[in-house]
């Protein structure tokens, strides 16, 4: 199969490059017209931001300051280039938080994607993402005008009208998430319907190894992605089925869970986006989502870095003892002492009491040195346990909660 684009197979070098031109442009066209992402970086020199390396001495924007922002300036609370008019659609998110949209140039860059799925001129697409107030059934039905598909907007749900749909106009790809084509092809074996569906590009929820075996086994390629309303596309399978290759539309970075940090290469942290669209500029946007870095290149031949896909969710904010711990609270014990590499909280019950347990890589051999630090900072007493460096989970959790609910 042939690439979507030049940009899939830049060298190193190549990227670097157009990554040195079009980052100060970005951040230039930030300052300049979106009054929010102009007050972060007020003291900013745009021309400065030239890597991702610099790029990290930036603030990092979480989506709760869009929320906030929304309400004094609504409808995009000042992090869009143009008005809300000069948009082709506004959309609804949970909050509720209000996104842009625009239906020409793949906006989302959901084509790349559709590409690598094999999706493209002659293939009729069954879109079953929502298309009511949320934005992911145009995020997708823009991606298959970008690569010359045709689209039936289906939706969700009147799963008999999907299949009789399906059949009628011999739908040969289905975008939506990843279970629900399940129901529809099982419902196609119930009305003794066989469908034309050979690809499947899939995003909004976990594709189990199962479920994809069971496509496998009934002939569909079904591949997934990692999209935002806020960000469009931001990693993707290929053929090789080997990670998520990250789109040539954005810059991703991978740091500690609460900090703007990056974390070594191959370690689990939260996925930061600064997108290059030039309608709404995002710099440094926290997804809230848990990835790693994956090392080398996928062996379908795209060179952009690759990373795990999703691994769970940043926020771990827990209440011990009736007071909030968050992630950001732990990072800033770990950046109190030259000597703690990580750190982890540990919420558990004894008897019908929270306890908290703090454990500290270090090799510091004395527990009490740490004590008044963690009531400073977690504003908590807990038991201290030291262990070496490098023996605590590669998992992103820097606060783990293993009282049971039930």
């Amino acid at each position: 199969m042939t690439h979507f684009d030049a940009l899939e197979t830049r060298s190193a070098d190549e990227r670097a490059a157009d990554l040195a031109r079009e980052l100060p442009a970005q951040i230039a066209r930030a300052i300049e017209r979106a009054p929010a992402v102009a007050g972060i970086l007020r003291d900013v020199d745009p021309q400065a931001i030239t890597s991702a390396a610099v790029l990290a001495s930036l603030p990092v924007i979480r989506k709760s300051e869009l929320g906030r922002a929304q309400k004094d300036y609504p409808p995009f609370g000042g992090f869009t280039t143009k008005g809300a008019a000069d948009f082709e659609h506004i959309f609804q998110s949970p909050g509720p938080i209000y996104e842009p949209g625009m239906r020409s140039g793949d906006w989302w860059r959901i084509g790349r994607f559709l590409h690598a799925c094999g999706i493209g001129q002659g293939d009729i697409v069954q879109n079953c993402f929502g298309y009511h107030l949320t934005p992911a059934g145009m995020i997708f039905e823009s991606g298959a005008r970008a690569v010359g598909a045709a689209v039936l907007p289906a939706g969700t749900g009147q799963t008999e009208l999907q299949v009789q749909a399906a059949v009628d106009v011999g739908t040969t790809a289905y975008s939506g998430t990843p279970d629900y084509l399940k129901v529809i092809l099982d419902k196609a074996e119930e009305m003794g319907e066989r469908l034309k569906i050979t690809r499947a590009a899939v995003g909004g929820g976990a594709l189990f190894p199962s479920l994809r075996q069971e496509y496998a086994d009934r002939g569909i390629l079904c591949l997934q992605n990692y999209a935002t309303a806020d960000l469009g596309n931001i990693a993707y399978e290929s053929e090789a089925q080997e990670g998520m290759i990250v789109d040539e539309g954005v810059i991703v970075e991978i740091v500690r869970p609460g900090t703007g940090d990056p974390v070594p290469p191959g370690e689990v942290g939260e996925v930061l986006v600064t997108t290059l669209n030039p309608d709404y500029p995002l710099i440094r946007f926290a997804t809230g989502d848990l990835s790693a870095v994956m090392p080398g290149e996928s062996p379908c031949g795209r060179t952009n870095m690759r990373i795990k896909g999703w691994m769970g969710r940043a926020d771990q904010t827990t209440k011990i003892k009736g007071m909030f711990v968050r992630p950001e609270q732990v990072a800033a014990f770990v950046a109190k002492h030259a000597d703690v590499v990580r750190a982890r909280v540990i919420a558990d019950r004894e008897g019908e009491m929270d306890v908290m347990t703090v454990q500290v890589e270090t090799e510091a051999d004395n527990p009490s040195l740490f004590e008044g630090s963690i009531t400073d900072t977690l504003k908590l007493k807990g038991r201290v346990e030291l262990v070496p460096p490098g023996s605590l989970p590669n998992d992103g959790k820097v606060i783990e909660d293993r009282r049971s609910y039930e």
